[in-house]
């Protein structure tokens, strides 16, 4: 493996005040900034909005798209591909708005916005005739009945009534609710030569339609939130059980607590820069999670290990020797992790901004916690275990006979001491 120092010889756990000291610092300003601002700032997943369904003569350039949903004041908004998106044409967007309430008024407003959004980003706007994709069964009729193509004169509103929704339930049930070329309209029955080219005359084919718009509620959003934190929670307890079994019950408590810090400083840094938590960021920390938790079991691995072999030493100088031991290894894989998820926050544009964000703060508090919190907190433990049997009042006072060394760090299970 590669070496990138040669025998360290660096006094973590004399440095241990500082850690805390930085880690006191990073957690206050993160959770003042939470508080200040009434709690963090959730993305649509969880806070609920309307989801609009818009479908497109071509495949539509969503960068394009978001540009023109940002001029409208809707930056945060979700677009997300449907359909056949992986042979790269589909012609289908979700756009996800965020808002508050869940009334009809509300949905109105928000597929409003939309609909100007798009107006402006296709000039839509400008084309001088009403949309066909965009009219109701009562506007096309009237349209019909003005023009009387079919000559019917006093019987006129009545059937072009029903040829209306004729033309319009076609256009949405057989050709997905875009048309594209008039004489696809040919096929339905009723629709003339005549009846077409009234409608040309009246009408224009826009490239894009609004197909429906549905409310997500908050009540939703409530519930993906909660079912976020009991997964995180799960995950934490798997993990001390784990580590308890496999050291000892105070390393699988360190471990956590370490985890636990990494990612409340990293909600913290989400709140001072005002990145929104969406269920992508949820799918980072518990990526995190683990990434800082293997990074943990191997330094608490190398601590066993040299215990059995060090048993005449200090506690606190095993524990150094063993980070110094791993450091190089440490740098090596954190780093170039670190490195990728860098090069994906700056370069992998607004969609992953929030989740790469959270990988490059989570990686560095994570590694940084592995031997400045959880190591320090194992050695805290021994010392005050130690402490507490010579003045007879720890944990270890009943057992008069063992020595103040063992105390201080014999971690393997009895079988294999």
């Amino acid at each position: 493996m590669i070496e990138f120092f040669k025998e360290p010889n660096i006094d973590w756990m004399g440095k241990a005040k500082y850690f805390y000291a930085l880690s006191a610092i990073l957690l206050l300003a993160g959770w003042v900034s939470i508080f200040a601002k009434g709690g963090l700032y959730y993305g649509i997943d969880f806070k609920g909005g309307t989801n609009v369904d818009v479908r497109f003569a071509q495949p539509p350039n969503i960068d394009h798209l978001r540009s023109a949903l940002t001029a409208r004041g809707l930056g945060n908004s979700e677009i997300q591909s449907i359909g056949n998106v992986g042979a790269g044409n589909s012609n289908e967007v979700l756009v996800f708005v965020g808002q508050n309430g869940t009334s009809d008024e509300a949905r109105d407003s928000s597929k409003a916005q939309v609909l100007a959004a798009l107006n402006a980003a296709y000039n839509s706007e400008n084309v001088g005739k009403p949309d066909l994709n965009a009219a109701t069964a009562s506007n096309l009729a009237a349209h019909l009945t003005q023009k009387d193509p079919l000559n019917l004169s006093a019987a006129a509103g009545e059937k072009y009534q029903q040829l209306a929704r004729q033309i319009l339930d076609y256009r949405d049930r057989t050709l997905n609710g875009l048309v594209t070329n008039f004489d696809d309209l040919g096929k339905v029955a009723g629709v003339t030569p005549a009846v077409l080219a009234s409608l040309k005359d009246g009408y224009a084919l826009g490239p894009f339609a609004i197909r429906t718009a549905e409310i997500v509620g908050a009540k939703v959003g409530a519930e993906l939130r909660r079912q976020a934190v009991f997964v995180t929670l799960y995950a934490l307890a798997g993990m001390l059980v784990y580590i308890a079994f496999r050291f000892e019950w105070v390393f699988g408590a360190a471990a956590v607590l370490a985890v636990f810090h990494d990612v409340l400083i990293t909600l913290g840094f989400f709140s001072l820069l005002h990145y929104e938590i969406s269920l992508t960021v949820i799918a980072a920390l518990l990526t995190l999670v683990g990434y800082s938790m293997n990074d943990t079991i191997v330094i608490f691995d190398r601590i066993r290990e040299n215990n059995r072999l060090l048993r005449k030493e200090d506690f606190a100088a095993v524990v150094n020797k063993s980070i110094n031991q791993t450091l190089s290894r440490t740098i090596l894989t954190s780093g170039l992790t670190f490195l990728t998820v860098l090069v994906l926050f700056l370069m992998g544009g607004q969609v992953l901004r929030a989740f790469s964000f959270a990988l490059v703060v989570g990686i560095v508090v994570g590694t940084y916690s592995s031997f400045g919190i959880a190591a320090p907190l194992v050695v805290w433990w021994h010392r005050w275990k130690g402490q507490g049997a010579a003045a007879g009042t720890g944990p270890a006072a009943g057992n008069k006979t063992r020595s103040s060394e063992a105390a201080a760090g014999r971690l393997a299970p009895a079988g294999r001491r």
